[in-house]
């Protein structure tokens, strides 16, 4: 870091989170009062606006700017179209409009103080779905599928439950048997995989859990019929483990 960042009225952090707060701390070292009316933004998704502080305190006004785009290091993608969740001092706020504006995107202002939540919300939607997207492929692996079949089969019926999801609502979107309260299949579902290891059944426990209690009518009947299906089945394990 040097001097000449201080010839700029806006200064973008665009590192990896846990340096963040070591370049704010240095760069009011550097800038002390030089830093008053500057714009100091940082574009994590998880850290507020509070990391900057020691900035802040030198007189600069502070934000965070974070667009809600996954990054692979491959490619770099587009952000025409693009959430960027912004948060911070007036004076920040209005630059990482303008910015997020210039770039095609779409700024959205959020609390300061629920932005780990946006962040928690960004990973279920990004990490998690691809999580559950290559456990289902594995599955379909398992029963003689080739990956590439497998990978077939599954993406088209993903892309189709959100497209439904973004045009119809959550409940219209929703398929399968828990659904339907089809608890006969979801006791099938958990014998079966119980031949692997424990991730895949505890998963499809507290996705079914997860599915009831945000999409189901319901919640808490479906709920109660899951707690008890759970239940029997860690029992029958047990006993089952217990006579082997």
């Amino acid at each position: 870091m040097t001097r000449r960042l201080l010839l700029s009225r806006v200064i973008l952090i665009a590192t990896p989170d846990d340096e963040i707060a070591g370049i704010a701390q240095e760069l009011a070292r550097i800038g002390g009062e030089e830093l008053r009316g500057k714009i100091v933004l940082h574009t994590s998704g998880a850290l507020d606006s509070r990391v900057l502080r020691p900035v802040r305190e030198s007189g600069a006004a502070v934000g965070s700017m974070h667009p809600l785009q996954s990054f692979s290091g491959v490619t770099v993608p587009s952000l025409e179209g693009k959430v960027f969740s912004i948060e911070g001092d007036a004076p920040a706020v209005k630059v990482a409009r303008q910015i997020a504006r210039s770039l095609g995107g779409s700024p959205v202002l959020i609390a300061r103080e629920k932005k780990i939540l946006y962040h928690a919300a960004a990973a279920m939607a990004a990490g998690h779905v691809l999580a559950i997207e290559e456990a289902a492929t594995q599955l379909l692996v398992s029963v003689g599928m080739r990956r590439s079949e497998a990978v077939r089969a599954l993406l088209p019926l993903t892309r189709q439950v959100l497209e439904n999801f973004q045009r119809l609502g959550p409940r219209a979107a929703w398929t399968g048997p828990l659904s339907r309260r089809d608890f006969r299949v979801v006791k099938a579902h958990l014998g079966a995989l119980r031949e692997l290891p424990e991730e895949f059944t505890q998963s499809y426990e507290w996705l079914s859990r997860l599915a009831a209690r945000v999409l189901a009518k319901d919640a808490d009947g479906m709920l109660a019929e899951l707690h008890d299906i759970f239940s029997g089945e860690k029992l029958k394990v047990k006993v089952t483990g217990g006579n082997a």
